[in-house]
């Protein structure tokens, strides 16, 4: 388990939701130098915290045994550990995407602080699939494109 790279991912979803630090430990219950600690890649984070810091996020705590030198094959696995490029996280914070969250959790019944992870997640996934750096109006035409599917599906 890389805690940096714990750490990492804590700060970027936390970020990318538009919330302090404080707000999150409020939620999950734990201290706000605990938490700070954890995204500066220093302590060991019990399965406890990371799950209630992933619940006040909005996410949920996935843990996978793989043998020695091997990688995941879950597709998931990959899509959640990609890291959240800092335009990504400015345009999560955006008051555009705040809007298309609530619009798109109201059509598929979510929660939107859940959608909101999952959606920066995806698109988190999306802009290192293309393999390079995507810009705040991409990030836009890209939720453009879920909000439309999500919004108004085509039946097969």
């Amino acid at each position: 388990m890389d805690h940096a790279a714990i750490g990492s991912q804590l700060r970027s979803r936390r970020a990318a939701a538009g919330r302090t630090v404080a707000s999150v430990a409020a939620d999950a219950g734990l201290s706000v130098p605990y938490i700070a600690n954890l995204e500066n890649g220093r302590g060991n984070p019990t399965i406890t915290a990371l799950a209630r810091l992933a619940e006040a996020l909005g996410m949920r705590l996935a843990v996978t045994l793989v043998p020695a030198g091997e990688q995941p094959g879950v597709p998931a696995a990959a899509a959640a550990s990609a890291e959240v490029p800092a335009s990504l996280v400015r345009f999560g914070r955006s008051a555009r995407f705040r809007l298309a969250v609530r619009v798109v959790a109201a059509t598929l019944d979510l929660e939107p602080g859940e959608l909101s992870g999952r959606l920066v997640t995806a698109l988190a996934a999306l802009g290192s699939a293309l393999g390079r750096d995507l810009g705040e109006t991409d990030w836009s035409r890209l939720l453009d494109a879920l909000l439309l599917v999500a919004a108004h599906p085509v039946d097969a």
